[in-house]
Order: structure tokens, then sequence, then C-alpha cells
């Protein structure tokens, strides 16, 4: 069996943004060169996310209210984690949207659904964050 290893870095220029990571992600199965196995892909800090939906602006939008209704980022002392940084609801926001996604390798290419799209979800932004990228198999 191979395996498979990159960390992708991103550093965005707002708080809160998506970005559709599935162009990079296929990049790191072709360089690979797995053909059949399996791909983890999971954000190395707590307050980004790695998810699977749809490459729809409206939805991300949609996406943005339903998590800003859920955990607010403000008033900031709304929560006992600010007493030491501001970032909370980044924390609670990337719990409901995810840590990572598992996809299948099949011929060489991501086994994804026809609309589906790999995106890298940003709750607290303006510094540098990691995105591991694992791929196994033959």
């Amino acid at each position: 069996m191979k395996s498979y290893r990159k960390e992708l870095w991103f550093e965005t220029s707002q708080r809160r943004s998506f970005i559709c990571i599935t162009p990079t992600i296929r990049d790191c199965v072709k360089e690979s060169q797995i053909k059949e196995g399996m791909l983890l892909c999971n954000a190395m800090h707590i307050t980004a996310s790695v998810f699977i939906n749809d490459n729809e602006a409206g939805l991300h939008s949609d996406f943005e209210n339903w998590l800003e209704k859920l955990a607010p980022e403000k008033p900031y002392s709304q929560y006992q984690h600010n007493g030491y940084e501001d970032n909370a609801d980044a924390h609670l926001k990337r719990t409901i949207m995810g840590r990572e996604v598992v996809i299948a390798i099949t011929d060489g290419k991501l086994d994804l659904g026809p609309w589906e799209e790999v995106f890298y979800g940003e709750f607290d932004g303006k510094r540098r964050k990691r995105v591991l990228v694992k791929i196994i198999g033959e």
C-alpha cells in the first residue's frame, strides 16, 4: 500500500470565508499516483473546517447566516472562552461544520457526487492555518 501526505496552507483576509479546495485536492490525488484508495482531508486548527457541499454562492451565504444565528460572534461577553480570546463562536461553528472529509478514490479520481465540492471553512481568519491531505491505497 502507498501513502501520500501534504499540508495545504491558508491565510484569509476575512474572519470567515469558504474556499473551494476541490481542484487542489484533485491535484493531490494525481501527485499521489494512487488509483484505488481513500483520501482524508482535515483542518488542523480548531477554528477551521473541511466539509463537502454545493459550490453555490447563495448556499454559502445561507451557511454564514445560519451559523451566525447558532453561534453569533458578538457580543464577545456571551462566551466563557472569550476571557482569553474573542473566538468562541469560531470553535462552535467549526464543531457544526465538521473537522474532516473522507473521499473514496476510484480509478485515480475523487469519487464525489455530481454537485459535491470540497471546502475549507474559515471561522477565525487573518492568520496562517493548515489542512492535511492524507491518501492511502494502491
